[in-house]
């Protein structure tokens, strides 16, 4: 087992690795870029898959009593009307053993922290860059500091610094639609009993109740890369004025401050994730666009299987090597199926949208049911 360890990034595959990690004696440093420990304005259905890593952890009960089931979830119109029957996700809990959480990303973060413990990490502190030899890792971080250990994990996402070094530093490739997430104050509109999603052309909206009355919301649309709002509440309002209830009253109520505008990016798959004493884990790895919710459940599952192959493996090399057999193929294909659903949900040409929504209509919610616990059965 590895014993001293440098992980990159303070997102969830960084802290779900550093509590698992620690529980096993091994010495971790975690360092973040960012000043503050702050989980940006907005929510995460956590996907069954995503729980079940967590019950090894014993964390999964507090995640799960941090935010709230989804027993139910439907695919609508932008008038409300269902594409396709609503799908009850029960059965696919009982197969998996666990269930769908959606929660607010700072409860998630606040679990994951108490698991950890505060002195494991430092903020405003990014590695900028390593060095290693034979028997260490030699680390470098933004304000000029060195440290040393035996593996460096880079968990620092989509931009990572760790991953530009290992295999390049391509630009993350723009899927051609940006985002805005946001979460309603509690109590301030009503939650649904579902989460859904409501598709138009090149644009989506989704709603997901995530407890303690309040709803975390995204839309979705074509726009081009870089752009920047003026009055972001005023603009989404007028994008979606004649979609359906409650979507204007959700926006309406999420002060403007606490809406985020993210474009979706993701990267071409890759094949090898480690180097020597270098490796990656979470969007660093895999970065995936979120249409199909699963690049948290992947980066905790990354983390769950570094961890068990670094406890098993004689060496760090034979571990990495581990962990990727594990990983890469899963991961890599759940990227490209995300960009390949997020194409189809962002069609735009009347004709083509017309064709996906009837198909949607047609679907049996049985092959809804088998695709969702297909996404969420671990290997």
């Amino acid at each position: 087992m590895v014993s001293d360890v440098v992980i990159a990034g303070a997102g969830i595959g960084g802290l779900t690795l550093a509590v698992a990690l620690r529980r096993r004696g091994a010495r971790v440093r975690v360092f973040e870029r960012a000043q503050h420990l702050t989980a940006a304005g907005a929510g995460i259905a956590l996907p069954a898959n995503g729980v079940k890593a967590l019950h090894t952890l014993r964390l999964g009960d507090a995640v799960t009593q941090a935010g709230r089931i989804v027993e139910r979830a439907a695919i609508l119109d932008w008038r409300g009307r269902s594409l396709g029957a609503e799908v009850d996700l029960t059965d696919v809990y009982h197969a998996m053993g666990a269930s769908l959480v959606a929660l607010h990303r700072a409860r998630l973060h606040a679990v994951l922290l108490e698991a950890v413990g505060s002195d494991t990490v430092t903020t405003g502190a990014q590695v900028v860059s390593f060095e290693q030899d034979a028997s260490s890792v030699h680390v470098a971080l933004m304000d000029g500091q060195r440290v040393d250990a035996e593996l460096l994990v880079g968990a620092d996402g989509l931009n990572s610094s760790v991953r530009a070094q290992l295999v390049g530093g391509d630009a993350p490739v723009y899927s051609g639609y940006t985002s805005w997430r946001g979460v309603t104050p509690a109590n301030s509109v009503t939650p649904p009993e579902r989460t859904s999603e409501s598709w138009g052309r090149g644009e989506r909206f989704g709603i997901v109740p995530v407890g303690s009355g309040e709803i975390y919301w995204f839309a979705v649309a074509d726009a081009p890369q870089g752009g920047h709002d003026v009055d972001v509440r005023g603009e989404l309002l007028s994008r979606f004025a004649s979609w359906h209830s409650p979507i204007a009253a959700v926006i309406d109520a999420t002060p403007a401050d606490r809406i985020v505008r993210t474009d979706i990016c993701d990267r071409p798959p890759i094949q090898r994730w480690h180097s020597g004493r270098v490796v990656l884990v979470g969007d660093a790895a895999h970065p995936m666009t979120p249409n199909l919710g699963q690049g948290a459940g992947q980066a905790i599952e990354d983390a769950v299987a570094l961890a068990d192959c670094l406890a098993a493996m004689p060496s760090i090399e034979e571990a990495c090597c581990a962990y990727e057999q594990r990983r890469v193929a899963r991961a890599n294909s759940i990227a490209r199926a995300s960009r390949q659903f997020g194409a189809i949900a962002q069609w735009s040409n009347p004709v083509a949208a017309w064709i996906r929504d009837r198909a949607m209509s047609l679907m049996p919610a049985s092959v809804a049911i088998n695709q969702a616990k297909k996404l969420m059965e671990t290997v």
